[in-house]
């Protein structure tokens, strides 16, 4: 994928990561994820979205990241079988030796991602959008039951999912419906056991201070529940209470669990149940909740009492 690297060194150099549409390079916010921010460059004639992850501190790292986003990307497109927009990857170095970084996608149609769809469908055509997902997931796992060397993992959330042949005007989703798979930057594979993605970068955004309690107890936590088909099925479900559609909840479980039953039954998987779900929403609310703010405190300290540089976007304040 062709890009404009001096456009993006040019952006670089007048970065606002705490009002990022006020930079001279002007931008237009596609989405906020926990940790990171997609955006798009208006005068650029690609039409990319772009996410800036300046994580990496030398090329070793970038070496290891790249050949494992690529080979992500891979199994998922060419062995699985999954949808991709194009996609790639750009990084350089700055005037001062920094590494800035970032993965390109094709932008979709904001509308037809997984997130906006179910506020503007029946809740009958939610639930069939939630079968399609599952049925994108199993062939995660059917591929790992096949597969010793390599076991992949998968961020099943509703927004990383775009309905292909969405229409915003007249919206609708059938069984026919194809999806597209978004996120791809963080590469989720294991092979011969050993993670393909260095797990540490997961910590980078994170306060200095909260580094070594975060991955004592929460880094292998957190990313083997990309590996259980069960666990990634559940926070799928769980994210109904971010997107305010709590109601439906009941109804997605009992669809679910039908699902394991009549589809992949193979796979054993135990029904899931509403009480879980609440919990684990919970859980997961407190500590994204707790790491968000220690970030805005870390913020706080850097810009306004250091006055260095803050690397990272922060979201604005998630309803939940």
């Amino acid at each position: 994928m062709n890009v404009n690297i001096e456009l993006l060194k040019e952006f670089e150099k007048t970065i606002d990561t705490i009002h990022p549409e006020k930079g001279k390079i002007p931008i237009k916010i596609l989405g906020f994820g926990e940790i990171s921010l997609v955006f798009k460059i208006l005068d650029d004639p690609l039409n990319l979205a772009y996410k800036r992850i300046p994580i990496f501190y030398n090329e070793k790292e970038v070496r290891r990241h790249v050949w494992a986003y690529d080979e992500y990307c891979r199994i998922l497109g060419k062995e699985i079988g999954f949808n991709l927009p194009n996609h790639g990857i750009v990084w350089f170095k700055d005037e001062i030796g920094e590494i800035k970084f970032y993965c390109t996608q094709q932008i979709v149609d904001p509308e037809a991602v997984g997130n906006k769809v179910i506020h503007n469908v029946s809740d009958d055509k939610i639930e069939i959008l939630i079968l399609l997902v599952m049925r994108e997931m199993k062939k995660v796992w059917d591929f790992n039951r096949n597969n010793e060397n390599i076991d992949l993992g998968l961020d099943g959330q509703i927004s990383n999912f775009v309905v292909a042949d969405y229409d915003a005007t007249s919206p609708n989703v059938n069984e026919n419906s194809k999806l597209l798979y978004l996120d791809t930057s963080t590469p989720l594979f294991r092979k011969q056991s050993v993670e393909a993605m260095e797990a540490e970068l997961l910590l980078r955004s994170a306060p200095s201070f909260l580094r070594f309690i975060l991955k004592t107890l929460f880094v292998q936590e957190v990313l083997d529940r990309y590996y259980d088909w069960r666990l990634v099925t559940i926070d799928l479900i769980a994210n109904f209470f971010k997107e305010q559609k709590q109601e439906i909840i009941p109804r997605i479980i009992k669809r679910v669990n039908r699902f394991f039953n009549e589809e992949a039954k193979e796979f054993e998987i135990e029904p899931i149940t509403l009480e879980e779900v609440e919990k684990y929403y919970k859980n997961d609310k407190m500590i994204w909740t707790i790491f968000q703010n220690a970030r805005r405190f870390d913020r706080f300290i850097k810009t306004k009492l250091f006055r260095k540089k803050y690397d990272f976007y922060l979201p604005e304040k998630i309803k939940r």
